[in-house]
C-alpha cells in the first residue's frame, strides 16, 4: 500500500510561482513512476508532468514553466510552478503506480488577480 499527501496549493497572481510537494509513505522505489495530474472544473484529468528514475515528461502546456523533481530519501516528489497563468487554475493530484495506481487527495491551485 502507498499514501500520497500533498502540499503546498494555494491563491497566487498570474506570473507567480507555487511549489506542490507530495510525501509517499509504503512500498514505493525510486524505479516507480510517480507524477501530477490536474483537473479544472468540467474538464477530464489530465498529466502535468511525471518522473521515473530521472527520466521526466511534461504536457506541453507546462514545458519551460513547471519542474517535476524527487527527493528519494524523502519519497517526495515536488511540482515547482512558475509563471503560472488562470488556466493552470485546477485541483493538482500526485499519482505512483507500482502494481497499482495510487492517489492523493488533490490540492487546489487558483491563478487569479
Amino acid at each position: 500500500q502507498v499514501q500520497l499527501v500533498e502540499s503546498g496549493g494555494g491563491l497566487v497572481q498570474p506570473g507567480g510561482s507555487l511549489r506542490l510537494s507530495c510525501a509517499a509513505s509504503g512500498s514505493i522505489f525510486s524505479s516507480n513512476a510517480m507524477g501530477w495530474y490536474r483537473q479544472a472544473p468540467g474538464k477530464e484529468r489530465e498529466l502535468v508532468a511525471l518522473i521515473r528514475s530521472g527520466y521526466t515528461h511534461y504536457a506541453d502546456s507546462v514545458k519551460g514553466r513547471f519542474f517535476i523533481s524527487r527527493d528519494n530519501a524523502k519519497n517526495t516528489v515536488y511540482l515547482q510552478m512558475n509563471s503560472l497563468k488562470p488556466e493552470d487554475t485546477a485541483v493538482y493530484y500526485c499519482n505512483a503506480v507500482t502494481t497499482k495506481s495510487y492517489w492523493g487527495q488533490g490540492t487546489h491551485v487558483t491563478v487569479s488577480s
